[in-house]
């Protein structure tokens, strides 16, 4: 039996309620309810009302769906209704990639480089009420992380530089920003060093109380308990809790530092969130090709999109894509994307 069969073979089977689950519930109920009051004429508000606080007590129907969908969705973690059979035949492989490929081996005096390279979206502050325009930069960042993490990390960063603008004003506030000498990263050009891995002196927080080297160090390898642990860490940051927890598992992988068992757990952990869907198998970053993985974000204006290479189980990067048109921005941009690649040398700046 290999280390991905025990992995799976750890699942806790016992139908355990957990807050991610019931939360997962609240949210269809209030999507369904939304359905089904969806051709109902509004009653006139004279004062400001959630919409789902309408929609919820719209009709009858609506409030005879909460029993089916709590009873649909406490039947325990295991039957998540999760990403779609594709995304989760591609993060299967990736994980079965992952538990069999041997990590880089850093030897002592080593460094594992993380390069990530891409596009931001940058924005002029603006007083209340002035337009606010964006435009799109590079972004070229290096990580050296020592053989022993104990040991001093070191980050560089090479100036940002404008690579797409959104009409004349966009340029212009670009250039505004050059001449403040505010335009970019505060630390462009400059190269950090933090002992440990503490920036500022604080750990590299990925969630919420919990640090990057805490993750590495403890994270339960089991994917429900893992996913279980994103949801709790992620609770509060946005209505759709499934959403937020694809971009927290997105942002551990883009650390570059993660190690192929928790890799590949949390690429487990993924397909157990529902509206997982495969969005281009064939999508390239930087010169590499994988496929891409997304779902729509918390407020609906962006896809998130993660894209790995299920041969290697290595992830190739992230992208996010603009869904509807947004200050001045067109729906179809790609506003962000980052490609991550690691490789061992033998020093740091």
């Amino acid at each position: 039996m290999d280390e991905l069969h025990l992995l799976r073979a750890t699942r806790n089977t016992t139908g355990t309620v957990t807050p991610a689950v019931l939360a997962a519930g609240r949210e269809k109920l209030m999507q369904r309810a939304a359905d089904e009051s969806a051709h109902q004429t509004p009653a006139p508000v004279l004062h400001p009302v959630r919409p789902w606080r309408r929609t919820l007590f719209a009709s009858a129907a609506a409030v005879a769906l909460v029993a089916t969908l709590v009873a649909v969705d406490v039947v325990g973690a295991d039957e998540r209704p999760g990403a779609t059979a594709e995304a989760d035949r591609v993060l299967d492989a990736a994980a079965t990639a992952a538990v069999n490929t041997s990590d880089p081996v850093v030897q002592p005096g080593q460094y594992l480089k993380i390069n990530t390279t891409g596009v931001i979206m940058m924005f002029e502050p603006r007083q209340t009420g002035e337009a606010t325009y964006r435009w799109l930069a590079s972004m070229d960042r290096q990580m050296y992380v020592p053989a022993d993490r104990t040991g001093e990390w070191v980050w560089t960063s090479e100036p940002i530089a404008p690579v797409q603008f959104f009409g004349e004003g966009s340029r212009q506030a670009s250039e505004r920003m050059a001449e403040r000498r505010a335009f970019g990263m505060p630390m462009d050009g400059e190269v950090l060093r933090a002992p440990g891995g503490q920036w500022g002196g604080f750990d590299w927080q990925v969630l919420n109380d919990i640090s990057l080297n805490e993750m590495i160090k403890s994270a339960p390898l089991n994917p429900d308990e893992l996913l279980n642990m994103i949801y709790e860490q992620t609770k509060g940051r946005g209505w759709n809790t499934d959403a937020e927890a694809f971009t927290a598992a997105s942002n551990i992988l883009r650390t570059g530092v993660i190690p192929a068992n928790l890799r590949a757990a949390l690429y487990e952990a993924i397909a157990l969130i529902p509206g997982v869907t495969v969005v281009d198998r064939e999508a390239t970053l930087d010169g590499r090709t994988g496929v891409s993985l997304g779902m729509k974000s918390s407020n609906y204006r962006t896809r998130m999109e993660i894209i790995i290479d299920p041969e290697s189980g290595q992830m190739i990067g992230e992208r996010e894509v603009q869904l509807r048109e947004d200050k001045g921005v067109p729906a179809g941009t790609v506003t962000r994307w980052t490609a991550i690649t690691t490789s061992v040398v033998d020093s740091a700046p």
